[in-house]
C-alpha cells in the first residue's frame, strides 16, 4: 500500500435532483483536491438520491451515461479519484444501487451492491461481483450500507488484495450519535478482523422522499481504532491520512494479522444453503 490522503463527504442528496447534486459534488471534489486528497468518497446513491419507491426507475441512468461522464470529467479536471453513487439501469431495465470509481484516466469500474436490505429487494437487483480496485500501490474494495453486515464480504475483499474498505451509506433514521454507536459495533470488527482501513460516510438531511438521514463519517485504522470522524447532521468533509506504515504495523505482526491463519477447509458449510428453520432457532 502507498500512503493515501482521503476525503470523506457527508452530503444531502435530494431524490431526482441529479443536476443539483452533481454541482455540489463538483465543488467538494475541487475542495478535496485543493487540500491534497488523492481520493474523495461520497455516500451511497448521492448523485440520484436514495429511495425504495418505484420513482427510482424514472431517475435511473445507464453506466456509461451523463452522470458517470460528469464524474469522470471532475476526476480528470482535478487529478483525483472519485467514488460516487447512483441508481443504475442496464440495457434490460434492471435497477442496481451502484458506485462509480472515476479516475483522471476514465471510468475504472463500477460496484453494484450485493446485499440488499429487506426494503430494497423488491426494487433493486443484487450485484454478483466483488471487485478490488487499485489506485497507484493501494488496493480497495467498496461495500454499500447493508453490505457491511456480512463479514464474509469484507474478508474476501481483503484476501483479494484490499487495503481499504470504502463503505458509503444511505442509512436513514436516528441521530448521528445513534448511528455512530451502530457503526462502532460492526465497522470496527471489519477493520480489526481483516487488517484493513475502513472509510465510511452517510447521507444527511431530508431527501424529499420521506427519509431523514443523520449524517456521520468515520475512518478506522487496521487495528479497528477510530482515527477521524464527523459526528453531525451538518454537511461536511472529513480528511484522513492513511499510512502504509500503520497497515504494515498490523500485517507484519503474526499475532495481530489473522487472515494468514485461516483454515478454509473448516468453513465449507458457509457456502451451503442453510435451512431457514436453523436460522430462526
Amino acid at each position: 500500500m502507498d500512503d493515501l490522503r482521503v476525503a470523506v463527504v457527508v452530503m444531502r442528496s435530494e431524490l431526482g435532483e441529479t443536476s443539483d447534486n452533481l454541482n455540489r459534488v463538483k465543488a467538494r471534489v475541487r475542495e478535496a483536491a485543493s487540500d491534497g486528497a488523492g481520493l474523495v468518497c461520497f455516500p451511497e446513491l448521492n448523485l440520484t438520491g436514495y429511495s425504495v419507491q418505484e420513482i427510482v426507475r424514472s431517475i435511473a441512468e445507464p453506466i456509461p451515461g451523463p452522470s458517470s461522464q460528469a464524474v469522470v470529467d471532475m476526476a480528470r479536471e482535478n487529478g483525483i479519484l472519485v467514488l460516487a453513487g447512483l441508481v443504475e439501469k442496464d440495457r434490460e431495465g434492471t435497477i442496481f444501487a451502484s458506485h462509480l470509481v472515476a479516475s483522471p484516466e476514465g471510468l475504472k469500474g463500477v460496484y453494484r451492491k450485493c446485499h440488499l436490505g429487506p426494503f430494497e429487494e423488491s426494487l433493486y437487483c443484487a450485484g454478483d461481483s466483488l471487485p478490488v480496485f487499485t489506485f497507484k500501490g493501494t488496493g480497495f474494495g467498496i461495500q454499500l450500507c447493508y453490505d457491511n453486515h456480512f463479514p464474509e464480504q469484507s474478508t474476501l475483499l481483503a484476501l483479494k488484495g484490499a487495503h481499504i474498505l470504502f463503505c458509503p451509506h444511505a442509512s436513514p433514521r436516528g441521530t448521528p450519535e445513534k448511528k455512530q454507536r451502530s457503526w462502532l459495533r460492526h465497522l470496527t470488527a471489519r477493520a480489526y478482523d481483516n487488517g484493513v482501513f475502513v472509510v465510511a460516510c452517510n447521507q444527511t438531511g431530508n431527501n424529499k422522499d420521506g427519509l431523514e438521514f443523520p449524517g456521520l463519517a468515520m475512518v478506522l485504522n487496521p487495528s479497528g481504532e477510530v482515527i477521524a470522524e464527523h459526528v453531525s447532521v451538518e454537511e461536511g468533509m472529513l480528511f484522513a491520512d492513511l499510512r502504509a506504515a500503520e497497515l504494515a504495523h498490523v500485517r507484519e505482526d503474526r499475532m495481530r494479522f489473522f487472515l494468514p491463519n485461516r483454515r478454509p477447509e473448516l468453513y465449507e458449510e458457509l457456502i451451503k444453503n442453510m435451512p431457514d428453520e436453523s436460522l430462526s432457532n
